[in-house]
């Protein structure tokens, strides 16, 4: 069993975000970075498919160098070897569609049995490029997965839907899952994990080794301006006999609140 696992590197959770200059995205100087939540999950997942069933975990992550962090980070949890798209090509996979294409290509000969990754991350929260190295590689595949369960040329998942409602599906292997954050109980890296990482395989690849060029990875959808919600006071009376008052309440805190 053969288990990819995508990594992403994000600014950490309790880092002070500020607007960058040309309200495209964020300032991304003085922040820290760690790997997205839901990735985290993935890999833990991996980990535990390959200690059930034997077999290989590869990670792979797109990003500069700085993205070595996180990737040594999964090789010291139990990862056997990664590959690290650093190009400065790559910079220009702004959205899903490059980044998934990437990957994609990066993973073309890898011959994998399952691809995980986080269902979305932490930052821009596509929620699509799972899907989309899916769809590029002729793989089947199942999102917001919240259990994984492999049988002999297929794999069964528990999906979670809206409303508290799960789904089990049945997919054909190779396959990619989206999974869930929640799905398991994540580990820390051991000394001797992080003794042994040092050992193990990190491959570089440009993006002229997968034959991609910037005009490739053009994305096919832009940030036009990031900016700060801007806050707002209202109030409103509500006047009437107490009955429709009640429903008019209701019906503000359903559909306007939407706090039930």
């Amino acid at each position: 069993m053969k288990i990819c696992v995508c990594l992403k590197q994000v600014p950490k959770k309790d880092s002070i975000l500020r607007i960058a200059q040309d309200q495209k995205w964020i300032d991304e100087r003085d922040i820290s970075y760690e790997m997205s939540e839901a990735d985290a999950y993935a890999l833990e997942e991996a980990l535990r498919q390959k200690e059930a069933h034997g077999g290989e975990v590869i990670v792979i992550s797109m990003g500069p160098e700085r993205t070595r962090q996180s990737i040594k980070e999964a090789l010291a949890k139990g990862a056997d070897r990664a590959i690290h798209l650093d190009d400065p090509i790559f910079e220009q996979a702004t959205d899903a569609a490059g980044i998934g294409r990437a990957i994609a290509a990066a993973l073309k000969d890898e011959g994998c049995d399952l691809i995980m990754t986080g269902l979305q991350s932490d930052d821009h929260g596509f929620g699509q490029v799972g899907l989309i190295i899916a769809e590029r590689l002729g793989m089947s595949s199942a999102t917001i997965v919240m259990e994984v369960q492999i049988e002999t040329g297929s794999v069964r998942v528990k999906r979670e839907l809206e409303s508290g409602w799960f789904q089990w599906v049945r997919v054909p292997t190779p396959a990619v899952l989206t999974i869930q954050s929640g799905i398991n109980q994540l580990r820390y890296a051991t000394l001797k994990g992080i003794m042994s990482a040092k050992k193990k395989e990190l491959r570089e690849v440009k993006a002229a080794d997968l034959n991609l060029t910037a005009d490739d990875l053009k994305p096919l959808q832009s940030i036009e301006r990031a900016y700060v919600p801007e806050k707002s006071k209202q109030t409103e009376f509500i006047e009437g006999k107490p009955a429709e008052i009640a429903a008019r309440l209701v019906e503000k805190l359903r559909f306007d609140a939407r706090v039930f």
